[in-house]
């Protein structure tokens, strides 16, 4: 599938630790923009899949990472590099604006990847 839906459980794998670049929409599913764009949103995610991965979380069932990121309202999309967030769009998008964010970020991707530090997850042994 190529949009991953994930949560606050799941949040740290499909986001945080990822290799590859990674898109999130945070909806609702009262959000009518939310509903508009999902489709486009899900073809995108079609024609890059190899490229950015894809991910959507519902934020009324998951509060804590919608807080933790400052979504105050939805449609809202991030894009992340090693689990920093590094581009973000609030609000109704059109869809050419969504791809337009999203290839900036792959194209920008080797940057990120070369500036970011890398995050030790290992807290094995630090008491």
């Amino acid at each position: 599938m190529a949009v991953i839906d994930t949560d606050t459980v799941n949040w740290e794998t499909d986001v945080e630790k990822a290799e590859l670049p990674v898109v999130v929409m945070y909806h609702s599913p009262s959000c009518p923009h939310c509903q508009t764009i999902m489709p486009h949103f899900e073809e995108i995610a079609k024609n890059y899949e190899d490229a950015v991965r894809f991910v959507r979380l519902d934020v009324t069932a998951n509060v804590w990472i919608a807080e933790r990121y400052g979504i105050m309202a939805t449609p809202a999309f991030s894009v992340f590099c090693h689990g920093t967030k590094v581009m973000e769009m609030t609000g109704a998008a059109y869809p050419a604006m969504l791809e337009r964010m999203i290839e900036d970020s792959i194209s920008k991707s080797s940057e990120c990847a070369m500036k970011s530090t890398r995050i030790n997850w290992d807290v094995t042994g630090y008491a």
